[in-house]
């Protein structure tokens, strides 16, 4: 097979960047290593930056997000039973929306579909070939049988654990990485949500974070112990700890009930450089991680598509390679300020094992700043609603 630009993973970033240039007339074939129900199966994030939301429109796909997702117009904050609500519109005449991203996924890929755009399940043993030539080749099995696309560029949104970042060589990429000493428990429950916007909480006991999926779907996170596992936590014993890290009045009108999911989520940041090796471009998990705490995950690999939608737009359209040359270095600059967003967050509301009453005194502080101080508010909310690309 032959096509201008393959894209190996079939998540959001992948399949919203095989929209993006349908719609411009660039053709691109998908290869994901899972079936569509295991993709659309995976529980994620579900607060979509401005940029996000522009980017859907622009696909085409922003139709049923727009008329089923929950504008979100600030947040709550809390410390004990201390609470105060940056407000996003108030603030900086910006919002952003609830709407989980296996939603995004279910709609991108009906937009795929109904174009004929060609997705590839199962696929095993991908190879990428010649990236720093100018004949690139991806090889991989289906059901042991081998295949091949000759293409143009390869956009690698494979995640984390794919064989896009593995196939630039170690001496030409560096990796940048933290690793947080505690991981997030976090359930799904057909329970309507206890605010209508989220509750991020500080307590002495850990953070928590109220959030939702719509009007009888919530979604609830604890900070817990990496040696914890899933099954150490019931349900009772949940609610009661979420109760203890909310404020009391949060905690009294909390609506529990069975959890139909539980997963527990370590916690990193990463960051590799360059994300452009020849004609490979890294995009999403691929390239960088973000801690949940600041929303950034699907959000970030949403800026990468931009840059690189873009980019190749204007190579194809106007024989102009300037955004493809920098993209790594556009992409980077905005990737390490959501960095350095989900690293302030996740240190302003969690409980390390190492802090001194030293330490506590001046996170209770920055926490006092936030709530008293307007440019401190601004800034939240500037880099929560996403800056711009």
């Amino acid at each position: 097979m032959k096509t201008q630009v393959c894209i190996i993973g079939g998540g959001p970033s992948g399949l919203l960047l095989s929209q993006l240039l349908h719609r411009k007339g660039i053709d691109s074939i998908v290869l994901e290593r899972k079936t569509k129900d295991y993709v659309l199966g995976r529980i994620r994030a579900g607060i979509l930056e401005k940029g996000m939301l522009h980017l859907m429109r622009e696909a085409g796909v922003g139709e049923r997000m727009d008329r089923e997702g929950f504008v979100h117009e600030g947040t709550v904050i809390s410390y004990g039973d201390e609470q105060f609500t940056v407000n996003f519109k108030d603030t900086i005449g910006e919002t952003v929306m609830v709407y989980g991203q296996t939603e995004v996924t279910r709609d991108l890929y009906a937009a795929r579909e109904a174009a004929g755009g060609q997705i590839v399940f199962n696929v095993d043993q991908v190879v990428i070939h010649g990236a720093d030539s100018d004949a690139p080749f991806v090889t991989y099995d289906v059901d042991g049988d081998p295949q091949r696309i000759d293409c143009d560029y390869v956009a690698g949104c494979d995640g984390f654990h794919g064989v896009s970042r593995q196939t630039i060589p170690l001496d030409v990429r560096k990796e940048y990485e933290k690793v947080y000493p505690f991981g997030w428990l976090g359930i799904l429950s057909e329970t309507p949500p206890v605010h209508e916007e989220l509750i991020y909480a500080s307590s002495e006991r850990g953070f928590a974070l109220c959030s939702m999926r719509n009007d009888n779907l919530s979604r609830y996170y604890i900070q817990c112990s990496l040696s914890d596992s899933p099954d150490d936590w019931t349900d009772e014993a949940f609610w009661e700890e979420l109760k203890r890290r909310i404020p009391s009045d949060a905690a009294d009108r909390l609506v529990t009930g069975p959890s139909i999911e539980k997963s527990i989520a370590p916690l990193r940041s990463f960051v590799t450089e360059p994300m452009r090796w020849g004609r490979l471009f890294l995009c999403g998990d691929a390239a960088h991680i973000v801690p949940p705490t600041g929303a950034k995950g699907l959000n970030t690999a949403a800026s990468d598509i931009h840059y690189l939608y873009h980019g190749l737009t204007q190579f194809y359209h106007e024989g102009d390679s300037a955004g493809l040359d920098g993209y790594s270095e556009k992409a980077l600059a905005r990737i390490w300020k959501a960095e350095r967003f989900s690293w302030w967050m996740t240190s302003l509301l969690h409980r390390f094992p190492d802090q001194s009453e030293f330490d506590l005194k001046m996170q209770r502080a920055e926490i006092e700043f936030l709530r008293t101080n307007k440019a401190a508010q601004q800034a939240m909310a500037e880099n929560y609603v996403g800056l711009p690309y």
